[in-house]
């Protein structure tokens, strides 16, 4: 008889009581898990990846209920468990990484009381040891400044290093399961590689069994030793990697997998059908945004009363040319999102100069430049489009806005049109019009911010991190869309990304950033092929390699 698995899931079917009635949402899910081992379950959003793991601590809410089916941890029946066994097992025995950072943490407590709270509610810390332990969690994280992190607020941290803090409590109290439910989705590469090799020494020295949820397929690749593949609630596929990505069987598989960008592909071989780009745009010398010399520096609380300033941007220059898109890489921290709120003018620079289309708009002050008739040259794509979208707006509400306050558009039917014709621009269905935020995909939500960012026909766009939180698939055909809108209406991006491999194909130039300051720059190609600075070459190491010729 074959001894029961560390986890095993059995036929799991789960469903949801909404206003409209009952939906399904698991249908028959099986998986195994045994301990020292990573499991990767892969697939798109909706899929119900996060739904079968958080089924497995009870935590998808009342209106929830499993059909069928049982969870076994380690001889412990979850599919019914009681409320003081959920209490002695959630946070000590098995342990979730949440994708949502900001969503996971206290906003208005500081990393140490979240660090403090976890250690000393399962009996992991005395107060006094708190502090110590807190240091090193965050130091097993690769927080370079752990004591200033310490007294910090999720709001004042990067999404990155908030990551990183949820990270650091999902390990403080040494659990026997990992749940990772993208755990590097905001992370830089080398980030992302020191994370998952912790991970991975956890599983192989300490025998810890690891869920990892991603959509990453080169780092299932990399890390795991078996894949769950998962399509609308049931499980398609499952096996070593080696079988899976070598030989895939479903046509699921064989989707996510063309999807995936690779150091070989290129952008129009991530989808069947390419979106059809009516002209192609010519890159001239003439400048659209010249930044010299720009710093920018912050005031840090240290205790009650002493302040210490920080300086997060050190003297960067760099220029974007009209057409072309310029990436901005580097680990979380670095500086990659206050330039970019810089030169969006939703935050003042300390020195130096942002010249926008001849003029210097540098010293305009942020609370100003609203009421400047160049505030629609400058939009921003952000990097969670389901916190950049009012929940209580519909898509046409979002999407109206800017053409109201910077177009002065007024009249009911001029918006209605335009608003439709951007649907069209940015291939969104104009039935979804009337719907809220939470009623739409990620790819959606991804396509109405694009929507928004062009509706005044900006010069430049500001995109940061637009896919980072999107399955391989969407995030090919959102990438797709923006070269397209790039070449149909002649913007110019600076394309803020983690991603180097979506940088590679997307971008024309690249710049390197490390502690505030650009390291490297030049074309893609020969930076990523011939990388003259350590940290670049570091970060180019670090890449999830996906390649079935290496498995």
């Amino acid at each position: 008889m074959q001894a029961r698995s560390f986890l095993d899931i059995n036929r799991l079917s789960l469903e949801f009581k909404t206003r409209n009635g009952v939906v399904p949402v698991l249908d028959n899910v099986s998986m195994q898990l045994n301990k020292g081992e990573i499991l990767g379950v892969v697939g798109e959003s909706g899929s119900g990846k996060s739904v079968t793991a958080y089924s497995i601590l009870n935590l998808n809410g009342n209106a929830s209920t499993i059909t069928a089916g049982s969870i076994n941890f380690d001889g412990l029946l979850l599919h019914k468990p009681s409320s003081s066994l959920l209490r002695d097992i959630r946070g000590r025995e098995i342990s979730i990484i949440f994708q949502n950072p900001m969503s996971t943490l206290n906003p208005i407590r500081s990393v140490r009381d979240h660090l403090k709270d976890m250690l000393t509610a399962h009996a992991q810390s005395t107060q006094a040891g708190a502090e110590k332990k807190s240091l090193a969690l965050l130091e097993q994280v690769k927080i370079r400044d752990p004591e200033r992190v310490l007294d910090a607020y999720p709001y004042e941290l990067s999404g990155g290093m908030c990551q990183r803090v949820v990270i650091a409590l999902a390990l403080a109290c040494s659990p026997r399961l990992l749940i990772a439910d993208e755990p590097t989705t905001g992370l830089d590469v080398t980030t992302q590689k020191a994370i998952m090799t912790l991970i991975r020494e956890l599983a192989l020295k300490h025998d810890v069994a690891v869920m990892l949820i991603t959509h990453d397929l080169g780092m299932a690749a990399e890390y795991c030793k078996n894949i769950v593949v998962m399509e609308k609630g049931k499980v398609v596929e499952k096996g070593s990697v080696e079988k899976l990505f070598k030989a895939p069987e479903h046509a699921y598989t064989k989707k996510l997998i063309a999807a995936t960008p690779t150091a070989q592909s290129e952008l129009d071989d991530l989808t069947p059908d390419p979106m059809l780009i009516a002209k192609r745009l010519q890159i001239t010398d003439d400048k659209i945004l010249e930044v010299n010399n720009l710093h920018k520096l912050y005031g840090v609380k240290k205790g009650f009363s002493k302040k210490e300033t920080f300086h997060a941007v050190k003297g960067v220059s760099f220029s974007i040319k009209r057409g072309e898109c310029v990436g901005l890489v580097g680990e979380s921290g670095c500086g990659k999102s206050t330039i970019s709120r810089m030169v969006a003018k939703l935050d003042d620079l300390s020195d130096g100069h942002i010249i926008f289309d001849g003029e210097d708009i540098g010293s305009i002050k942020a609370k100003d430049f609203i009421n400047s008739n160049m505030r629609k040259d400058i939009q921003m794509v952000f990097q969670d489009p389901s916190g950049s979208l009012n929940p209580r707006h519909t898509v046409f509400d979002a999407i109206v806005e800017p053409l109201k306050h910077l177009e002065k558009i007024s009249d009911k039917k001029a918006l209605h049109k335009r608003v439709l014709e951007l649907c069209q621009q940015v291939d969104l269905d104009a039935n979804l019009i009337t719907r809220l935020p939470h009623q739409l995909s990620g790819g959606q939500k991804a396509r109405v911010g694009i929507a928004r960012a062009i509706a005044v026909n900006p010069k430049l766009v500001i995109l940061d991190e637009p896919t980072s939180a999107l399955d391989v698939s969407v995030q090919a055909i959102v990438l797709q869309l923006l070269e397209k809108l790039r070449h149909e209406l002649g913007l110019s991006y600076l394309f803020v990304s983690h991603d180097l491999n979506v940088v590679r194909l997307f971008c024309q130039r690249v710049l390197v950033m490390c502690n505030g300051e650009i390291v490297e720059h030049g074309e893609v190609n020969d930076v990523f092929n011939m990388p003259t600075n350590k940290y670049t070459q570091a970060l180019l190491d670090a890449i999830p390699h996906f390649s079935v010729n290496n498995l």
